[in-house]
């Protein structure tokens, strides 16, 4: 255990109070944004979200996860990206779970699993920690800004794999009710939707996720590959050309071409899907940061080149330092300006609503507890490091992401619910988030 780790009346200050510092800046953002002042315009939140996103994030991640890293803790850090996995697989189980004793509306027992299962692994987890370090007198050390920074963003990875590949199919739109979702999305996309005008939701975290479409990205295509589309879906969808099916040279008369023509029919429509998996977009700034902070820090003589005071490029890193340091701030008055548009109308219930907000934020984190405890147990984490098991709790504590909103968005499939929903984990984090560090913090400090 740290030495600087508080107990008692200064445990519960140095778990609340940082809350409290977030929760006034975006309160800030909300009044700023809020349709009866608008002091600050939408676009200007959009434009504020796509400097943290291209700017002042990527800046963030290189300085501290480039400082931080070696060949060795790369050895060691080894659980934070598969603690992201694990999270993420167990609150899809608890999103199954609430689906079927919840009973959404059939069109939405996916969406309910995702948004139950897949939580903010980036920005607000550095909020987090970056509010929680901002003391001189935090409890995780003098260390805790950049070790925090550092584990977060060596996770984001991840997400971001499971974003474009798990969560893109998994939100699309579901091949029985594709004309009943379209039809509500219609009226919507009469008028071409312009950046200005397009909900803050879609762009607060991943600014440009909307405009990435591609020919099949608001169809229900692993259906049209997978099943056979008969009577008037036929008409609904155009035909999808698999050109190398009759490409065989194998001639009918051949046993083996008979008993294998199932598996290459196979084959090829995994390899179709997977063509249209937008994979290739993960390649933005702050995975570009992340690859460039980890080819630094892990080469000694680019690490001693660019960090350092007394390093040849030490005049540019303090410069990305000081944009870095515009991160926090920025995010949290974007997400005030996010909540200052309000909840949509949501036909997912409100059964269902209270069933993923209460799954998520009070349920999953227990489980969290339960999942860290062991691994520690099994001596899976780094002995004596508090902020290595603050961050992998934080991974089954926060909301939602609200990337989800852009991906429905993309795929055109429960945008309002993902909007509403969104909201109103956002406001019951408040309480949840502030619940559930404090006893985080009581925990580390026995351990």
């Amino acid at each position: 255990m740290d030495q600087g780790m508080a107990t008692g009346s200064d445990n519960l200050l140095s778990a609340v109070v940082p809350l409290m510092k977030l929760l006034c800046l975006t309160v800030i953002g909300l009044i700023l944004a809020h349709p009866r002042t608008q002091i600050v315009p939408r676009a200007t939140f959009k434009l504020l979200s796509k400097l943290v996103f291209a700017l002042f994030l990527p800046c963030l991640i290189f300085v501290h996860l480039g400082q931080s890293v070696t060949v060795d803790d790369v050895l060691l850090w080894w659980f934070v990206p598969i603690n992201v996995l694990i999270s993420t697989a167990i609150g899809c189980a608890l999103g199954y779970i609430v689906a079927i004793v919840c009973h959404p509306p059939p069109q939405f027992f996916r969406f309910t699993i995702i948004m139950t299962g897949f939580g903010n692994t980036g920005n607000l987890p550095i909020a987090i920690v970056g509010s929680v370090c901002h003391s001189s007198d935090n409890p995780f050390g003098p260390d805790c800004r950049r070790a925090g920074i550092a584990y977060v963003s060596f996770a984001q990875w991840v997400a971001v794999i499971l974003v474009y590949t798990f969560v893109y199919h998994m939100m699309e739109p579901p091949m029985e009710y594709y004309e009943i979702v379209s039809e509500e999305n219609e009226i919507e996309e009469e008028e071409p939707i312009s950046n200005a005008s397009r909900p803050l939701l879609h762009e607060a975290e991943w600014p440009g996720m909307v405009d990435k479409e591609t020919t099949h990205s608001k169809t229900p295509f692993i259906a049209r590959v997978f099943m056979s589309i008969s009577g008037s879906s036929q008409n609904t969808f155009p035909d999808i050309d698999f050109s190398e099916e009759g490409g065989s040279t194998a001639g009918p008369s051949s046993p083996k071409s008979l008993r294998c023509f199932a598996e290459p029919k196979v084959v090829q429509r995994m390899r179709v899907v997977a063509e249209q998996t937008p994979i290739r977009h993960i390649l933005q700034p702050p995975t570009i940061a992340s690859l460039l902070a980890l080819i630094v820090g892990l080469v000694p003589v680019f690490k001693a080149f660019v960090f350092g005071y007394d390093a040849p490029l030490s005049f540019f890193t303090d410069s990305l330092e000081i944009l870095a340091g515009a991160v926090v701030p920025s995010v949290m008055l974007i997400l005030g300006g996010m909540l200052a548009e309000g909840p949509n109308d949501s036909a997912l219930g409100i059964r269902t609503t209270i069933g993923i907000v209460v799954t998520r934020l009070l349920v999953l984190p227990l489980v969290g507890i339960g999942v860290v405890a062991l691994a520690d147990k099994m001596h899976l984490l780094i002995e004596g490091d508090q902020m290595y098991r603050f961050v992998l709790l934080l991974q089954y504590t926060t909301p939602s992401a609200i990337l989800l909103g852009a991906i429905a968005s993309l795929r055109n499939y429960a945008v309002r619910e993902a909007s509403a929903l969104l909201f109103w984990q956002h406001i019951c984090a408040v309480v949840s988030l502030s619940f559930y560090i404090v006893i985080y913090f009581k925990l580390l400090s026995y351990v």
